[in-house]
């Protein structure tokens, strides 16, 4: 009797019927829009955020390897009492670069070890797999800029040729070197010059070792002009004063030691644009008048106009000669980026 009171007082469904929920299942279009569009402004958001950790990142890493090649110098000089040329001549005139004498000192013996310095960088190979590779197309670690968007070596009819680097040594204002004299430039490192630290007079809290370049450079080249040549006052200047232009094979040779390859001045501050046009198209140059060893009967002197160019935003990183690595702005003033560079100037310097 009770359980068809119970049953009476329950609602009768159908075997075809079901309960229908109380809320809804879905999104209407408008929602489902707003929830895209604020996904939209979250990613737009962050993406700016990972990339300037990267660059962070990258930026902190380049650091390290200006200051390990620093501390490299020092070690260098420790060892045999005299800082490494930027160049020395050879009979082919390719003598080496300042980079190439320090490598021990970067934990690169082995490659050291296949270099004849009496002799040119393209003689120097090293011997794997029976095959002959030369020492020219070995990627250096740490002369490589973690920014620098083409990392990759500089082929030959033969396969890889050169490799690029980033980090230059200081070959001083303007005048680099005179073959006639040996004459060098104001600069730390100098062609045929095994200098010390006494005879940075500045101090080395207050010279330049070191400052960033981009690889594969424009350039021009081997002009020749005999005598004195003034240093440009503005970069348009050097357009007009020629030679045989190069559209990207500047610093993409770490083993040769000439100012365009290895080296940088500070003709002009950091990043300045020289811009000059070959063939219809617009370039960011270096110039420089002669290369060192070029040719032994032509008495030209070597002015170069080497520009210190970086990857980084704003400026450029440098290592000082006492071993620390800093960050110039772009906006520097010119003579005192100038005097940075100078071994006994005598100026009275203040990093900015």
């Amino acid at each position: 009797m009770q359980k068809k009171q119970l049953s009476a007082c329950l609602p009768e469904i159908g075997p075809t019927e079901t309960r229908r929920p109380r809320g809804r299942l879905a999104f209407t279009l408008v929602e489902l829009l707003v929830v895209i569009a604020i996904i939209g402004v979250l990613v737009g958001l962050l993406l700016p955020a990972v990339q300037a950790a990267r660059e962070a990142a990258r930026r902190m890493s380049c650091s390290n390897n200006l200051k390990q090649i620093s501390l490299a110098i020092h070690n260098y000089e420790s060892a045999y009492k005299k800082l490494p040329p930027s160049w020395t001549n050879t009979v082919s005139g390719k003598g080496w670069s300042m980079q190439a004498r320090i490598l021990p000192f970067i934990e690169q013996g082995g490659l050291a070890d296949g270099i004849d310095f009496s002799q040119g960088y393209g003689a120097s190979t090293l011997s794997v797999d029976g095959e002959d590779i030369p020492i020219s197309s070995y990627r250096v670690p740490t002369y490589q800029c973690p920014s620098d968007p083409l990392d990759q070596p500089r082929y030959g009819d033969d396969g890889p040729e050169y490799y690029k680097l980033n980090y230059a040594s200081n070959g001083g204002t303007w005048f680099v070197f005179d073959p006639s004299n040996d004459n060098i430039g104001e600069g730390m490192f100098g062609p045929n010059r095994y200098m010390g630290f006494r005879d940075c007079l500045d101090g080395l809290s207050n010279t330049l070792a070191l400052a960033e370049v981009k690889g594969w450079t424009p350039y021009y080249r081997d002009v020749a002009t005999a005598g004195d040549i003034a240093m440009p006052d503005q970069a348009e200047i050097v357009c007009t004063l020629g030679g045989s232009f190069k559209t990207e094979t500047g610093h993409t040779e770490w083993v040769d030691g000439r100012i365009h390859q290895a080296g940088f001045t500070t003709t002009f501050t950091p990043n300045t644009k020289v811009l000059c046009s070959s063939s219809g198209a617009e370039y960011d140059v270096d110039w420089t008048n002669m290369r060192e060893g070029k040719d032994i009967t032509d008495p030209a002197r070597t002015y170069a106009a080497v520009t210190s160019r970086s990857y980084h935003v704003g400026g450029v990183q440098v290592g000082v000669l006492d071993g620390s690595v800093r960050f110039v702005t772009d906006s520097i003033d010119r003579e005192l980026w100038q005097g940075l560079s100078t071994r006994k100037g005598r100026e009275i310097v203040e990093w900015p």
